[in-house]
């Protein structure tokens, strides 16, 4: 498992990083100080797993940061860790497509928790207001219902446990037009990220809907 950790503060991040090797085995994590820092790192390190993402970082501009990284890295997990803990901004940071929001003040057991939690496709909020798989809007069944043969293909094929490469050779497609279509069907299913997009399929089977 890989997670970077981009916050400017270095004893936080020594603080965190200690914190996540402790609790999780084989864990490499990796440091960010500025949002340029951040974005090089994402560009060369194409398997990260989780952001742990500041929004006062040096460089950062409100949540546009944040929606830039998930619309350039639509599987990549964001959670927001931030000294603010307003419920206004809480909502803006998940409306703008964070996978969770820990406050710097939460506790070291409810942290690991959450990050436990967005790893297994889950979202998270110190509230609960977030803490389901998906938004409830518009019914499972339709939303597959709106993804064209080939994307349902790719999604019974992300149930299946492929990687994007081994799609892109199944179906004579680039890896590149795989993420593409992947990026689509997670906007399609209101979803983040393949875990989620499983599980709202796996929902679907569950109660005898056939695809």
């Amino acid at each position: 498992m890989k997670i970077l950790i981009a916050d400017d503060h270095p004893l936080f991040r020594q603080a965190l990083m200690g914190t996540l090797k402790a609790q999780f085995d084989n864990m490499c994590v990796l440091e960010a100080e500025s949002i340029p820092q951040l974005e090089e790192i994402l560009a060369t390190n194409k398997s990260i797993d989780l952001v742990l993402l500041d929004l006062d970082i040096p460089g950062a501009q409100g949540f546009n940061n944040l929606v830039s990284i998930r619309r350039n890295y639509p599987e990549l997990g964001i959670i927001i860790v931030s000294g603010f803990e307003d419920k206004q901004t809480i909502h803006k940071a998940m409306h703008h497509g964070a996978a969770g929001f820990i406050p710097k003040s939460t506790s070291v057991p409810e942290m690991i928790s959450a990050i436990n939690d967005v790893l297994d496709g889950k979202l998270w909020t110190p509230d609960g207001e977030f803490n389901v798989n998906q938004k409830e809007e518009g019914s499972a069944a339709d939303k597959i219902a709106s993804l064209t043969p080939k994307q349902h293909k790719i999604l019974l094929m992300f149930a299946d446990g492929l990687l994007n490469k081994q799609i892109a050779y199944d179906l004579g497609l680039s890896e590149s037009t795989v993420k593409s279509h992947a990026s689509t069907i997670f906007l399609k299913l209101g979803v983040r990220n393949r875990t989620q997009a499983v599980i709202l399929l796996n929902q679907l089977k569950s109660i005898g809907q056939q695809f």
